[in-house]
């Protein structure tokens, strides 16, 4: 008699697990606005690089003058897409590209803002250090997070 395998539910990559080389990790990526308030959130496994969640991140946010990235965001589908948008992208270029490409060096300042929002968030060890086992918990407090640090401005 043969053993049929059964189907998994689950798995790693549906619940954004993944293996880097910190070990085994998640990345949150976040579009927020100016003004501190989250956009929209994706979950992806630690190894998916950022790129892979830029068009998602963008998509059906509310027009903006610029859109500001890091280093890790730089690709060309990915400007042309800001621009067909309407909007600037202010992104940093890539090390092993050949060719430069300008940006605002005073508005890519403004980059800030998102790593305040992390750092804010991270101050939630729930968020910091992902103990829930499944993605859909750990993003259900990620979207919580936000309410409870502008309640705490009040």
């Amino acid at each position: 008699m043969r053993r049929v395998p059964r189907k998994k539910n689950g798995g790693q990559e549906t619940e954004a697990l993944g293996r880097s080389r910190g070990g085994f990790t998640t990345k949150l990526h976040a579009a927020v606005s100016g003004d501190f308030l989250p956009l929209r959130f994706t979950l992806t496994a630690g190894q998916r690089h950022d790129i892979t969640q830029a068009p998602a991140l963008i998509a059906g946010t509310p027009a903006c003058e610029y859109v500001i990235a890091d280093a890790a965001y730089d690709s060309d589908a990915f400007r042309a897409e800001i621009i067909a948008e309407g909007a600037e992208a202010v992104i940093r270029r890539r090390k092993s590209r050949v060719e430069d490409r300008p940006y605002d060096q005073e508005v890519y300042k403004l980059r800030n803002v998102i790593e305040r929002f992390f750092h804010r968030l991270k101050q939630y060890r729930r968020v910091a250090t992902r103990y829930d086992k499944y993605a859909v918990r750990y993003l259900g407090f990620v979207y919580v997070a936000p309410i409870l640090i502008t309640a705490k401005k009040m």
